[in-house]
């Protein structure tokens, strides 16, 4: 049994969550805190999986809690529910929430959340990966697209397009800008996964704050695993997001941006390991190499866990759409999906096979298209007008 904590200085705020959640009793085991040291005290008698608080409290705020929250007690999913929360308060606490829920909150919504993060921990058997990955405020960037966003950021009157293409370069960026401008705080009817209009979305003073002040986003440190080429990686991850887009509107697959950041991102799960746990990566690689086997049976062996998963694991934290989380989660391995339709999976399936022609990732050459799960999809005469498209300007 999964066991919550919800914290809110008003009473009556925690009365009507207890007894709208009431229904989830046998499922969750709930306890409530009108304070922030009481959550602490509650967290320190027994471990929990999920916090969720509200922003604005007298004393210790839910900003100053969950930092608290994530340096005693790493192993918790840290989610934001309030109102009336001003923007320099959200983006101070981008960093360390993982999702950012408005308040009033439709109870649906509410545990329809709560759900889908508890039922992600079941999707990665790794305890050293789940720690990880709760810990992990943002992916590391490229080092001359961070300087380049820096430097742009510097012209009074930049475009919101310019500073939208640097950042839907890169990996960690789109991943952080898209989790940030779908949160709850902004309050879009629809969901936003070009990051150029999630740029436009967000304004510029927001995107400054982000990088100047609140240092959102770093660079990539390549001394720790300097036998990995991270450039390689992007160009693949940048080729994959493109074709992936190109595949989705052959197909006429709405939104097709949705292609192009499941595309970009569908490798995150190797740069967060390679940010975060180096040397086992390294160990993974040396593996792939000795045994001349795919980089995700190495992981497995010595990670207990492949990119994909972690991938998979990071995003659906952070809110990222669904979708999206799946895509990641099947780009290797597409004939696990149940669906036998034309869906993003086939199109990053397909686009991070073609982009391995191009730049080749670890031991790609043991990487092949799944024709078995294409036929299923019946789109099996269309691989050959994709290669050709998505080729043909290389």
């Amino acid at each position: 049994m999964k066991k919550i904590l919800f914290v809110d200085d008003e009473p009556k705020v925690l009365e009507a969550l207890q007894r709208m959640l009431r229904i989830m009793r046998h499922e969750w085991e709930m306890e409530f805190a009108t304070n922030g040291q009481k959550a602490l005290e509650i967290l320190e008698k027994e471990p929990h999986d999920v916090i969720v608080t509200d922003m604005r409290m007298p004393g210790m705020d839910g900003a100053q809690l969950l930092k608290e929250v994530k340096e005693r007690f790493p192993r918790l999913v840290r989610i934001i529910l309030s109102g009336q929360t001003d923007q320099e308060a959200f983006l101070s606490s981008a960093r360390i929430v993982h999702q950012f829920l408005s308040k009033p909150c439709n109870m649906e919504l509410l545990k329809t959340t709560i759900e889908r993060t508890c039922a992600l921990q079941n999707l990665l058997k790794s305890e050293l990966l789940r720690q990880v990955a709760l810990q992990i405020e943002s992916l590391p960037s490229q080092s001359n697209l961070y300087e380049e966003l820096k430097e742009t950021l510097q012209y009074p009157n930049v475009s919101m397009e310019t500073i939208g293409k640097i950042i839907s370069r890169d990996i960690g960026m789109t991943a952080k800008i898209i989790q940030l401008v779908n949160s709850a705080y902004y309050g879009m009817r629809r969901r936003i996964a070009n990051p150029t209009e999630a740029v436009i979305v967000l304004g510029v003073d927001v995107i400054k704050s982000l990088v100047l002040m609140y240092n959102i986003f770093s660079h990539f440190n390549n001394v720790q695993l300097p036998e990995f080429s991270a450039e390689m990686l992007w160009k693949h991850s940048s080729a994959t997001g493109a074709f992936a887009r190109k595949i989705a509107m052959m197909e006429n697959y709405k939104p097709a941006d949705d292609a192009l950041v499941a595309g970009l991102l569908h490798d995150l799960g190797t740069l967060a390991l390679i940010a975060h746990l180096p040397s086992q990566y390294k160990k993974a690689l040396e593996l792939t190499r000795k045994e001349n086997i795919p980089i995700p049976e190495a992981e497995q062996k010595i990670l207990n866990g492949t990119h994909a998963e972690f991938g998979e694991y990071l995003i659906g934290l952070w809110g990222i759409a669904d979708t999206i989380v799946e895509a990641l989660a099947l780009h290797h391995s597409p004939g696990r999906s149940t669906d036998k339709s034309f869906t993003l999976i086939t199109a990053v399936h397909v686009a991070d096979v073609l982009a391995n022609e191009i730049y080749p990732v670890e031991n790609s050459a043991r990487m092949k298209v799944d024709f078995d799960y294409i036929a299923k999809t019946g789109m099996a005469d269309r691989f050959s007008m994709w290669r050709e498209s998505c080729l043909s300007a290389f």
